[in-house]
C-alpha cells in the first residue's frame, strides 16, 4: 500500500511557520535557545520555524561563533519586521513584499542582503476538479490569498499578465489555514500561495497548478536589519559574520538538499516528500545577490503596485530602506522577469 499523506489540515501548525510570506499573523514569543558563541555580544535575529536556525545549525555554521544568537520565532515577515522596528530584534528574514508595507507603515528597517531564487513555488493553485485552464479564466471568480503577503503581488501580476485586474476577480483575504480550508472544502475556487504549501497540495493530490510567479515575481528574498544595530558597530560587525554564515549554509543547501529535506521536515513536522518537494522546487534554488540598483527597482514595482491599489496609504520609496554595505563580492541581482509597467498600470 502507498504511504499515504499527513491530512493536510494537521499539517497546519507546523506550516504556518515556514514562511516569511505571510499577511498579518502574530508572533510568538517564544525565544529558543543560545549558541554556544564566546564573548558578551548577543546578537538578537528573527526566524521563523525550520528557518536560519535549522539550516545554519545542519550546514555546521553555528560553530566558532564570537558572539552570542538569541533566537525569536515568528510565524510570518509582518510580525517579525514590527519587532525589528520595536528594536526588540537586530536581523531576521522575510520575503519580497512584507518590507514593502513595512516601509508603507514609516517602520524603522533596514534591507542589507538579498537572495534571488526561483518562483516556481509561488502558484494559483485550483482543485483537481476545477475546468479552469488558464487565469484570463479567473474572470469573476473567488480566489483566497494572504493580504500583504508575496502571493498577493503574485496574484495582482498574474492577473494583469492575462489581461485582468485585481477587481475583476473575488479576492478572499485569507490567512493560510483558513485559505486551506476554504481550498479543500470548495468554497474558493483558487488559492494564490507559497511552498510549502504548494508542494503540500501537490504531494496529497488536492489539487493542481492554474500558473506560477515565474516570469512575474522577483523570486528575492531579505535579511532585514533594525537601523539601531547597524549603528552599532560591534552588532555591525556581528551582522556581517552573520550573513556570511547565512550565504554559505544556503551553498551547503544547494548541493545537500536531501539532507536538508530532513532536517527541515524534523524541523517542522511536516511529511518528507512535502519538504523534498519543496527544497527542489523553492529553496535550493536560492543565490545571494547584491542590494543594488535593479533590486531596488523591482521592489519599487511592487510597492507603486499596492499604493496604486490603495492597499499601501503613501508613496513608498523602496531605496529609502536599504543598505549595501554588506554586498562585498556579490554578484548583481537577477531579478526574474516580472510583468510589465504596461500590464501592472492596466489595474
Amino acid at each position: 500500500m502507498r504511504r499515504r499523506l499527513v491530512p493536510a489540515a494537521l499539517l497546519l501548525p507546523f506550516a504556518l511557520l515556514l514562511t516569511a510570506c505571510g499577511g498579518n499573523s502574530a508572533a510568538e514569543t517564544s525565544t529558543g535557545g543560545r549558541t554556544d558563541g564566546k564573548g558578551s555580544l548577543t546578537l538578537d535575529v528573527g526566524d521563523q520555524k525550520g528557518g536560519s536556525e535549522a539550516v545554519l545549525r545542519a550546514a555546521g555554521e553555528l560553530e566558532n561563533l564570537d558572539y552570542k544568537i538569541k533566537w525569536s520565532t515568528f510565524t510570518s515577515g509582518p510580525p517579525l519586521l514590527e519587532a525589528i522596528n520595536a528594536q526588540a530584534v537586530d536581523i531576521g528574514g522575510v520575503g519580497n513584499t512584507p518590507p514593502v508595507f513595512a516601509a508603507g507603515a514609516g517602520s524603522k528597517i533596514t534591507v542589507v542582503a538579498a537572495w534571488h531564487g526561483t518562483s516556481k513555488g509561488d502558484a494559483l493553485l485550483v482543485p483537481n476538479g476545477s475546468k479552469l485552464t488558464g487565469p484570463e479564466q479567473l474572470k469573476g471568480r473567488s480566489v483566497a490569498v494572504a493580504q500583504g503577503s508575496s502571493a498577493h503581488y503574485q496574484l495582482v501580476a498574474s492577473l494583469a499578465k492575462a489581461g485582468l485586474k485585481l477587481s475583476d476577480v473575488k479576492v478572499e483575504y485569507l490567512q493560510p489555514a483558513d485559505a486551506l480550508a476554504a481550498f479543500t472544502s470548495g468554497k474558493v475556487d483558487a488559492w494564490a500561495v507559497w511552498d510549502p504549501y504548494t508542494s503540500q497540495i501537490l504531494q496529497a493530490k488536492q489539487g493542481r497548478i492554474l500558473t506560477t510567479g515565474e516570469g512575474v515575481t522577483n523570486g528575492l528574498s531579505f535579511q532585514v536589519a533594525a537601523p539601531s544595530a547597524l549603528k552599532d558597530r560591534n552588532k555591525a560587525g556581528a551582522i556581517k559574520d552573520y550573513l556570511g554564515r547565512l550565504r554559505r549554509a544556503q551553498d551547503w543547501v544547494h548541493s545537500h538538499p536531501e539532507a536538508w529535506a530532513k532536517v527541515w521536515a524534523k524541523d517542522t513536522g511536516l511529511p518528507y516528500e512535502v519538504a523534498l518537494a519543496s527544497v527542489k522546487r523553492t529553496n535550493a534554488s536560492r543565490v545571494p545577490v547584491a542590494v543594488d540598483k535593479p533590486l531596488i527597482a523591482s521592489e519599487q514595482q511592487i510597492a507603486d503596485t499596492f499604493t496604486g491599489l490603495k492597499l499601501i496609504p503613501r508613496k513608498v520609496t523602496f531605496g529609502d530602506f536599504v543598505d549595501t554595505e554588506f554586498n562585498g563580492g556579490l554578484p548583481p541581482s537577477t531579478s526574474a522577469p516580472r510583468a510589465s509597467r504596461e500590464l501592472l498600470d492596466r489595474r
